[in-house]
């Protein structure tokens, strides 16, 4: 897959990377700048599970997708193109360990004007995606649910509060979180 993205990216520009999530308080990536974006026909979440980086198989956790349908308002990053291979080499072994997700160019508006950008994405036919979950299975998932990089909750909590500072709203992720 990562050969494939970078044949079809073919070199000949910069690259932007839209994050909805952890990519916008931990890039870990290098970026010559990053602006407010929204994608259309995509929206973030928290109906993947994690069975390492915020679960176990024992006891998995959840960790946000980008699910079709709805919008998503997030941050594009633009990356120069002699640093792509390097930062998208680094992208695949943090977003793309389990090959999971379904890794996309999508386009993103931007105040100033549209950008296509690599997306990270979430087929529903994916055995990692939850489906409806009641409000007292995420309650129980917060709870409990512990993985090599923290909580789910905490994950979940943190990703609330970096859109807070940037100044997007994420009802449904607020109303989930406030169930707990």
């Amino acid at each position: 897959m990562l050969a494939n993205f970078l044949h079809q990216w073919g070199g000949h520009g910069d690259l932007w990377i839209f994050a909805y999530a952890s990519l916008i308080w931990r890039p870990d990536f290098e970026f010559s700048e990053q602006r407010p974006a929204k994608l259309h026909g995509w929206h973030r979440a928290l109906k993947m599970w994690s069975r390492i980086n915020r679960g176990t198989p024992a006891t998995p956790g959840l960790v946000f997708a980008l699910l079709s349908g709805g919008s998503c308002q997030g941050v594009a990053y633009r990356v120069p193109r002699q640093k792509v291979k390097e930062v998208v080499n680094r992208l695949w072994q943090r977003e793309m360990m389990t090959g999971v997700y379904d890794p996309r160019t999508l386009r993103c508006q931007t105040d100033q004007g549209p950008v296509q950008a690599l997306a990270f994405t979430l087929s529903r036919r994916s055995p990692n995606y939850t489906g409806e979950l009641s409000p007292a299975h995420y309650q129980q998932i917060f709870a409990d649910a512990m993985g090599r990089y923290g909580s789910t909750r905490d994950y979940a909590l943190q990703t609330l509060e970096s859109l807070q500072r940037i100044g997007i709203s994420d009802t449904a992720l607020t109303q989930l979180l406030k169930s707990i």
